[in-house]
């Protein structure tokens, strides 16, 4: 495991991997994994816990550091592409369908392989993964299968990571090359009210219609709020910059800590890896068909690329429709046409994972 955690930090340093998340992850794994030195053990007669052990249970367990996260996230975010063009939020909501399949994948899974073993909880927590959004499935991880939280947090981060090298192919294997080609027309502008006002109603349809998500999508919405407003710059600044990156430095060590040997060398680590990447490639899939059809549908065009920005990889999996579009067109600039189902992704993972933590919880 200290090899694994070695290999982690490699990835984000030579390979550029997620390597905010990464690098701390992958030192956890190699402190807890030190002999003898019980730095992420709990408390023992006579003996204090170790450090990593408080980093778990005061952030990750209690699910105060993905919501901090999100607070960060959401001052980060512009839904301005999103309340520009409305539609687009069903390419996110279609890009969640692999998270349904993959919770369906590991049942089956558990009752084909003997040495795997995953009930309810621990198969919705797998499914969170095909979201392509760490701190959801940390979130909801931590509160359904917490035992499997070093496997399924590796594996969300590192697809994400991966978004420039999987999703490309299954974008193109679902598109045609006319299809590519499409050009958009420039999105309206969008009011400094309209921004305001859409945090606020998004927040109170999640609390009358999906309350075990408002932790997730009231953290999101506060963030943005604030950055909208543009009255707390101070708190905005500092939810954006210094807040989350702390933040992120005690997640991803408190993440490692649960790579203990032990739990992670296991078959049912293997079944998480495998499972996280088919609801990821789904979830993109699912959100090039749906553009796919909303182009036949819709009298405005639509380039399908744009759909597998459904999937929650803020801002990368925009960032990589702009490029297989202007690949084939020099001309056809999708960025900003993708940034509306990308942030519509971040809302329909937080939402998914409510659904999920409804049922499941």
């Amino acid at each position: 495991m200290i090899l694994v955690g070695l290999l982690l930090i490699w990835l984000a340093i030579k390979k550029g991997f997620e390597p905010l998340l990464l690098l701390p992850i992958g030192f956890g794994c190699i402190l807890t994994n030190i002999p003898m030195a019980g730095i992420a053990d709990g408390p023992m007669p006579g003996q204090p816990a170790g450090f990593l052990y408080y980093f778990y249970t005061v952030g990750v367990q209690s699910g105060v550091f993905p919501l901090l996260i999100f607070m960060g996230v959401g001052a980060m975010t512009d839904f301005g592409p999103l309340l520009a063009n409305p539609k687009t939020a069903l390419l996110g909501a279609a890009a969640q369908f692999g998270i349904f399949i993959a919770l369906l994948g590991a049942l089956w899974l558990s009752g084909l392989i003997p040495a795997i073993d995953f009930n309810l909880q621990d198969a919705a927590s797998i499914g969170i993964i095909g979201g392509a959004d760490g701190p959801t499935a940390i979130f909801l991880s931590s509160r359904l299968s917490p035992n499997l939280l070093g496997a399924i947090a590796v594996a969300a981060y590192s697809y994400m990571a991966l978004v420039p090298i999987i999703q490309p192919p299954i974008m193109r294997l679902f598109t045609t090359k006319e299809e590519r080609q499409i050009e958009m027309k420039q999105l309206r502008h969008v009011s400094k009210a309209e921004k305001i006002v859409f945090p606020l109603l998004v927040l109170v349809l999640c609390i009358l219609l999906l309350p075990s998500a408002t932790p997730l999508i009231g953290m999101l919405m506060l963030g943005n709020l604030m950055k909208e407003s543009c009255v707390v710059d101070r708190l905005s600044d500092t939810a954006q910059n210094a807040l989350i990156n702390i933040v992120t430095i005690m997640l991803g060590t408190a993440v490692g800590s649960k790579l203990a040997a032990e739990k992670f060398l296991n078959a049912n680590t293997l079944g998480i890896l495998a499972l996280g990447l088919v609801a990821f490639c789904i979830g993109t899939a699912c959100g090039v068909l749906l553009a796919k059809l909303m182009n036949k549908l819709s009298k405005d065009n639509i380039n399908p690329l744009i759909g597998s920005a459904g999937v929650s990889a803020v801002p990368m999996a925009a960032r990589v429709s702009n490029k297989v579009g202007l690949e084939e067109n020099p001309q056809n600039f999708l960025l900003m046409h993708a940034m509306g189902p990308n942030v519509a992704g971040v809302i329909g993972s937080a939402v998914a994972a409510g659904v999920l933590l409804a049922l499941c919880g």
